[in-house]
């Protein structure tokens, strides 16, 4: 009898400490944030009844990846279904509601970037995949490379399962016309402005109004990701790329500092890395991921005349959403179960 007490006690004790050691890995504290694009929001002139509409697909969109969250999910996991959930909606310029090329077609980016590993998957140029951050998270899985573009993205997202459409289906009457306006010239702009004049988002009795998407989120073994989806520029040339899939530039997660995607005029968040410059900014000045974000979008941003902001979060789950534009789409549910969705 002494022998098999001796057993049972062993057994719990080791049960007992197996489970303390998960309990450790565990933090409590997730989190996760959107935007939906920054810019000129304020001459969109906005009803209540379209504000709602904007403001419900943000929430039901941060709802699909808390619900991850909550249940165990990661933070991998939580920014493509939150993601997705953009992408298949008219509002915002990715995917299904992505803005036209010069030459009325689609040529959509995307990046995902686990921030605990630091590997990351990534398309650029793609027109007929349904959910572009879906083929950016099986890159991240199921290839050695990080960036994939054109017909190649299209062909490994095919090989591997990935939902495949016509180009009809991303081409609306609203972008349409939103392109014709500008066609003729060589003005290429974000689909949330109207400093050229040529842009009026109002104009839109339907209400619809686009942006690049994206999340970021701190899943319960402390974790970050981040996500981000595009269309890019109205009337864009040439197969022109944006900062959205190019890691470091839009798109960064790094379990030692934090997640950031980020939004605005792709040229200017290339030149200054910005999401990997925020990253740097903690790592090795110390700075807190305010003052790092600040730092960049409101200072380093517009000292080069760049518009824009971005979404982040750091390890302990604090979340920051700066902006230098008037208004970006934006959401959290931050650490302690508070849900927040704002436009300016």
């Amino acid at each position: 009898m002494k022998i098999f007490f001796w057993l049972f006690f062993l057994l719990s004790f080791c049960l007992s400490n197996h489970v303390m050691a998960q309990s450790k890995n565990l933090n409590q504290s997730f989190a996760i944030a959107v935007h939906g694009g920054a810019g000129s929001l304020k001459t969109m002139n906005l009803s209540p009844e379209q504000e709602k509409a904007y403001k419900d697909t943000l929430a039901l969109a941060l709802q699909a990846g808390y619900n991850i969250l909550k249940n165990g999910g990661t933070s991998v996991d939580a920014v493509q279904a939150t993601i997705n959930v953009l992408e298949n909606s008219p509002l915002f310029n990715a995917g299904r509601g992505s803005v036209l090329t010069h030459k009325g077609t689609v040529e959509m980016d995307a990046a995902i970037m686990d921030g605990n590993t630091l590997k990351a998957g990534a398309v650029a140029g793609v027109r007929t995949i349904k959910n572009p951050i879906s083929a950016a998270r099986k890159i991240l899985d199921s290839s050695k490379f990080i960036l994939l573009s054109g017909k190649g993205a299209e062909e490994f997202a095919t090989k591997h399962g990935l939902e495949i459409v016509d180009t009809s289906y991303f081409v609306t009457e609203f972008r349409k016309k939103q392109l014709e306006k500008i066609i003729n010239s060589d003005t290429v702009v974000l689909d949330h402005t109207d400093t050229t004049g040529m842009i009026l988002p109002g104009d839109n009795k339907e209400g619809d109004k686009f942006g690049t998407v994206g999340c970021v989120a701190l899943d319960q073994f402390g974790n970050l990701a981040a996500g981000t989806s595009t269309g890019g520029l109205v009337n864009k040339k040439f197969n022109r790329i944006g900062d959205s899939p190019l890691i470091g530039c839009g798109t960064y997660a790094n379990n030692k500092s934090c997640a950031i995607s980020c939004t605005g005029k792709g040229e200017d968040f290339i030149r200054l890395v910005v999401a990997h410059d925020i990253s740097s900014l903690m790592l090795y000045k110390h700075k807190s991921l305010k003052q790092a974000s600040k730092k960049v979008i409101m200072e380093k941003l517009v000292e080069i005349g760049g518009r824009g902001g971005c979404i982040c979060i750091d390890k302990k789950g604090n979340i920051e959403m700066p902006f230098n534009t008037e208004g970006m789409f934006r959401g959290s549910i931050d650490k302690k179960g508070k849900v927040e969705v704002m436009i300016y």
